[in-house]
């Protein structure tokens, strides 16, 4: 069942706090803000997209027909929703209370759907659980080093399970993790930093392949329009 109980909507007063986020939890926190006037309506859960183009390239079918899944850095929930929709049990964890909270208030009636507020390693660290599929879209494989994110995924994924992330195409020459920019991050006086990880599609592979996982498959999925930026698209399932 959702984790979220009542019928009344949510209030997220944080979500639209005055101040500059200070640490990374409260950069996630202000995240695809509301500017509209009154309840933020849920988000279609018509389609699991990967990309950052709705419709384009493949859909829920890249994690084949799994019973039980993890998604890690869910933010406002559209694909755990989609899933729950379809009958999965699903579980989506991320590090920001506000986008947790807002999650629920969208995907409060779902059955099968949980929302967990905590960070992708410790969640991975403090249970025994298996998942027929563990995935991230945009979200914290992006943003977490994957020396220590790969190796808690790796066990708890049930034998044969897949691993799958998507995240923006890699810009030429970056390697490792490289310091985002924007809004309240760039300056001298900004204290705040936030690292996402940019590998090549064979690098990727090769971190998998060392970690234990088969079946690799890391590629960049071309955007509609040549001029725009691609999709990283990876995949790989741990040993049956």
């Amino acid at each position: 069942m959702s984790s979220s109980t009542g019928t009344g909507p949510t209030v997220l007063p944080r979500s639209f706090m005055p101040h500059e986020p200070t640490t990374p939890a409260e950069y996630w926190d202000k995240y695809k803000p509301f500017k509209g006037e009154g309840i933020q309506p849920a988000p279609q859960a018509d389609r699991f997209d990967w990309t950052q183009y709705p419709g384009h390239g493949p859909g829920a079918e890249a994690l084949g027909r799994p019973r039980r899944v993890l998604e890690l850095g869910s933010a406002e929930g559209k694909e755990a929703a989609y899933l729950a929709h379809a009958g999965v049990d699903v579980t989506a964890v991320d590090f920001s209370a506000v986008q947790v909270e807002r999650a629920r208030s969208f995907w409060r009636d779902t059955p099968g759907l949980s929302f967990v507020h905590g960070e992708a390693c410790d969640y991975l660290a403090s249970g025994t659980t298996t998942y027929d599929a563990i995935y991230s879209v945009w979200g914290a494989v992006w943003f977490t080093d994957p020396e220590e994110l790969f190796p808690p995924i790796s066990k708890r994924l049930a034998p044969g399970g897949v691993f799958a992330f998507s995240q923006a195409e890699p810009v030429a020459g970056s390697c490792g993790p490289q310091q985002m920019c924007g809004k309240w991050l760039e300056g001298r006086e900004r204290e705040l930093t936030v690292l996402r990880w940019q590998y090549a599609p064979e690098m990727w592979a090769d971190v998998l392949k060392r970690h234990g996982f088969t079946e690799i498959d890391a590629h960049i999925l071309a955007a509609p329009a040549p001029e725009d930026l691609g999709t990283l698209m990876v995949r790989a399932c741990v040993p049956h």
